[in-house]
């Protein structure tokens, strides 16, 4: 057995509904548990008004292929039907599934009846996981402190994830390795604009800032 290294705070995480742990009780088939859960995390990444999956954009994913094979999928697939936790509604591509929720069961009839039309679309593809910030500052930087842990959850809010891991790794190449340094080019990106690495990395143009309401934190080592 693998050993799970823990949930990290900078992960998304999934509202699965109260009844579902009560449905476990009933499920005793590994496949239709597996594919329940799935779905129900895909189903939650989806934007838009319509959410729903089709049968071709699981077996598309190949992280939940690899241990998975089509006929456990359908299975799986089939057995949630029966129960009630998934509906589908046929076409072409091998049919739409909705989670049985009252913004599922809306949409499906919504289908059925013609009002909307499943869009051709590329395979949904699975959401990423994000990259834990908390170990890429401890790696980088120094000891994750809890208000440190505050800060960084509040400038994930702020600011994309790679902005994050860039500024971190500009502060690692100029040998900057505080809180404050990173912040500023974060800052300096937010009010100038950011178009990709270097474009504006005081790395490769430190006088840039000499002037700047951000000289401080450039020209001392404060954390």
């Amino acid at each position: 057995m693998n050993q799970f290294p823990g949930f990290t705070s900078s992960e998304t995480f999934t509202q699965v509904p109260d009844s579902l742990f009560r449905l476990m009780n009933d499920i005793s088939d590994l496949d239709e548990l597996k594919v329940t859960f799935y779905v129900l995390w895909r189903i939650e990444h989806i934007e838009g008004r319509f959410r729903y999956l089709r049968r071709r954009e699981i077996l598309e994913d190949a992280g939940f292929m690899a241990q998975f094979s089509a006929a456990q999928v359908e299975s799986g697939l089939e057995k949630a039907l029966r129960r009630g936790i998934l509906l589908t509604v046929a076409d072409e591509s091998g049919g739409c599934f909705f989670l049985n929720s009252p913004r599922g069961r809306a949409s499906a009839e919504a289908l059925k009846n013609g009002s909307w039309q499943a869009a051709a679309r590329l395979p949904a593809t699975a959401p990423e996981p994000r990259p834990n910030l908390f170990k890429l500052y401890e790696e980088n930087i120094g000891p994750l402190t809890p208000l440190m842990a505050d800060t960084l959850q509040d400038a994930e809010k702020d600011f994309p994830a790679d902005w994050l891991a860039e500024a971190i790794s500009i502060a690692v190449e100029r040998n900057k390795r505080n809180w404050k340094y990173i912040a500023a080019i974060l800052r300096r990106w937010k009010e100038e604009g950011y178009e990709g690495k270097n474009k504006h990395n005081p790395g490769k143009s430190p006088e840039r800032y000499s002037n700047s309401q951000f000289a401080e934190y450039f020209d001392g080592d404060g954390a």
